[in-house]
């Protein structure tokens, strides 16, 4: 990519992720939030995570080299830290965190 082509690039990822973060408080500035919205806000988290846990899972082989135990384990880890301390930042670098260490330092 040329030094423009990167620039325009960079400008337009910028605007999209300002219109997806200020268009919301624009469209309903001053009225009420639609039910529609409320309800999205409630269901979207947990089914964003459900299809992160499906995509992280799909590749791994139970039936080779570790059989899936780092990823186990840094699931046990995420689900622990999070029903301890009920932070999702801490769960998820909690997490991720573990299994990096898992796979770069155990011989598996």
């Amino acid at each position: 990519m040329t030094l423009v082509q990167q620039i325009l690039t960079v400008l337009v990822m910028a605007i999209g992720v300002m219109l997806t973060r200020f268009l919301p408080f624009a469209l309903f500035q001053g009225r009420r939030t639609p039910r529609y919205v409320q309800y999205l806000g409630t269901v979207l988290p947990a089914a964003v995570f459900g299809m992160l846990v499906v995509y992280c899972l799909k590749d791994v082989d139970l039936a080779s080299g570790a059989h899936g135990l780092p990823e186990a384990i840094g699931i046990v880890v995420t689900i622990v830290l999070h029903l301890w301390k009920r932070q999702m930042l801490l769960s998820i670098a909690g997490g991720t965190l573990c299994y990096m260490l898992i796979v770069q330092h155990l011989p598996f």
